[in-house]
Formats: C-alpha cells, sequence, structure tokens
C-alpha cells in the first residue's frame, strides 16, 4: 500500500451509532452485561469498534477519522473507554437512532465542515474481515479512483459465499464501463434483503454483498442527496450551519425529533442507482473472508467453520455446547484479527 496518510484530503466515517438489537441477548450470554455489539470483543482482546479504527488508520490519520455514536453510549464504562482514546472533535453524537442515512450524513456534515474538499471512507463497525491489508488495498484503489473522478461513488462489494437473505446485495453490470479503471464495474441497483425465492437470479446475475463501505469525495454525496431527497437534504441544512456553536446541540436534537427514519441502501442509494446511475461504481473484493455480525447465528456459523468457535472470550466449551447447542471444535490461530 502507499504511505500512510500520504493525501492530505482523506477523510473517513466510522458508523458506530447502532444498539445491534438483535444481539443483545446474546452479548448478555457471553459479557454479563448490556452492551452494543461494536464495544464487544467477541474473540481476541479488542472490540469490533477497535478493529474498525485498526483498519480504517491504515489510510486515514486518527484526526481525519470522525465516529458517529448514540449519546446514550456516552453513559456506558466499556464504551467511554474506547471512545475516549479518539480525537474530541472527531466524536459526533446522536441523539436517537434514525437508521443508516442520519447515521452517515450527521458526521460527513461535521467532514465537510473541516474539510470541504475530502475524499470521504465509510466504514461500519460490525465487520468481521480475516484478510483486513488486502481489504484495505481495495479501499485505497477506490480513494485512487475517486481522485481521478470526483463524481464518482465507489462501493466495495465482496463476492458472496453463501446466499444470506438478510444481507443487502448490489447488482454490477457484467464488464467494466471505466476504461481508466479496470475491475470497477457500474451499479445497476442495490436488493436489501432480498426474498428467498429471489436468491438464485442474484447469484446468476453476480449479485455482491453490499459492505457498505464507500469512497467518495463528501461534496459529491452532499449534491446528489440534494437532488434525490430535497427535504431531508434541507432539514440537515440547518445542522451543518450550526457545527461548532452553542446552537449545535438543540438544533441536531430538534432536527432527529422531526426526522423520519431514512435507510442509506434503500432510500438513497436505490434513488441514485435509478437517477444518476452514472455515478455509482463497485469494486468487486474477492478471496477473503468477510462477514457482517448481525446475528449470533452468522457468528457463530463463521467462528465454528474457521474452527475458533471455541474462542469466544468468556465462554467455556461446555457452556457452548449446553446452552448455545452448537458443537466445539479444534481452534486455529487466525492471525491479525486477534
Amino acid at each position: 500500500m502507499a504511505n500512510k496518510y500520504e493525501f492530505p484530503l482523506r477523510c473517513g466515517i466510522v458508523l458506530a451509532g447502532g444498539e445491534g438489537q438483535r444481539l443483545q441477548r446474546f452479548v448478555l450470554q457471553l459479557k454479563g452485561q448490556k452492551l452494543p455489539k461494536q464495544y464487544v470483543n467477541f474473540i481476541g482482546t479488542r472490540s469490533m469498534l477497535e478493529h474498525t479504527f485498526h483498519r480504517a488508520e491504515k489510510l486515514i490519520p486518527p484526526t481525519r477519522l470522525f465516529t458517529v455514536v448514540s449519546q446514550d453510549h456516552l453513559r456506558l464504562s466499556e464504551a467511554k473507554r474506547q471512545l475516549l482514546k479518539r480525537p474530541a472533535h472527531t466524536l459526533v453524537s446522536q441523539p436517537m437512532n434514525r437508521e443508516t442515512g442520519p447515521g452517515i450524513l450527521l458526521p460527513l456534515l461535521h467532514v465537510h465542515k473541516h474539510y470541504p474538499e475530502s475524499v470521504v471512507a465509510v466504514f461500519p463497525s460490525d465487520h468481521f474481515i480475516l484478510e483486513e491489508d488486502i481489504f484495505m488495498e481495495h479501499v485505497e484503489m477506490a480513494f485512487r479512483w475517486v481522485d481521478q473522478d470526483p463524481t464518482r461513488m465507489v462501493l466495495l462489494g465482496v463476492e458472496p459465499s453463501d446466499w444470506d437473505r438478510e444481507y443487502g446485495y448490489i447488482l454490477p453490470e457484467a464488464e467494466s464501463c471505466h476504461d481508466t479503471s479496470p475491475g470497477v464495474l457500474g451499479v445497476r441497483n442495490f436488493i436489501e434483503k432480498p426474498e428467498t425465492r429471489d436468491l438464485p437470479e442474484l447469484a446468476s446475475q453476480g449479485a455482491l454483498w453490499n459492505t457498505m463501505v464507500m469512497v467518495f469525495k463528501a461534496k459529491t454525496l452532499l449534491a446528489l442527496l440534494r437532488l434525490v431527497t430535497p427535504r431531508f437534504y434541507r432539514s440537515i441544512q440547518e445542522i451543518w450551519q450550526t457545527i461548532g456553536t452553542s446552537r449545535e446541540g438543540s438544533v441536531v436534537e430538534n432536527t432527529y425529533r422531526c426526522m423520519a427514519p431514512l435507510n442509506f441502501s434503500k432510500d438513497i442509494m436505490e434513488a441514485i442507482a435509478l437517477h444518476y446511475r452514472s455515478c455509482l461504481s463497485v469494486v468487486p473484493v474477492k478471496g477473503i473472508l468477510w462477514s457482517d455480525w448481525g446475528s449470533d447465528s452468522r457468528i457463530l456459523r463463521l467462528l465454528q467453520n474457521i474452527g475458533c468457535l471455541n474462542r469466544l472470550n468468556q465462554v467455556s466449551e461446555g457452556h457452548l455446547s449446553e446452552n448455545l447447542g452448537i458443537p466445539t471444535v479444534d481452534q486455529r490461530e487466525i492471525g491479525a484479527f486477534l
């Protein structure tokens, strides 16, 4: 990879504002406390959030890596321990969860305020990625392609290892549509949590898992947002104007209270794909082990497949087989992820 932080206008957004509702019971069973999944170290010594920081900082300095969290998270001792290590100006708190649209766009407003010419990468904080260096090489490629064409949004799509209806999918064009960027495909559409009966058709069309990792120029996404969701765009303009002032907190709270939930993939990206498809590209990422840890069954299945099920923190083999109903397997080293 290129020298760390080579490009001065690279910024990042880490998404850590979710509550991880589907994993709350599992986390309570493992850790003995309620804690959003991104703050949990399921195996090894680092939490999912800390792994995300580690990956992102291969390309982006901590001072330009903005993290969106819930205000309620700041009351949790373990969350505070992990977050207070971050530069203070990079923590962006939401008064409430309004889905992934505001979760991405609120920190983007802060990035744009500080670095209006920046190119931004978005990183969800609940991903398991075994081959981190390979994955981040693809993120670096995406940065370079956006540098070449600032009108482009580049997404990373992982070649599926199975067809899980709980994932979001990207339908790519069959061939590269960018002469200067071989291997980068156009985007036909986004499919969020398809019906089981539709999965064979997605497989036949070469669909990719939507990692929600994407790279774009901040100005480009905000311009597209103004075109495809003008009402929402207007609602966040006052936030942008008050960032850094004494009114910021009250304006954010009032805006969120009046705001309907907005899913970034379904409500924003699908609209962009429909009306401004030429702005979208996807980079297929092959040969890596990637998983969105959104459910306990997905976590357990992956750890079982790589021989690390009995490395779940604070869980004995007997506890696994008796309470989780999953057979234990021989442990295996999994390198840098630990």
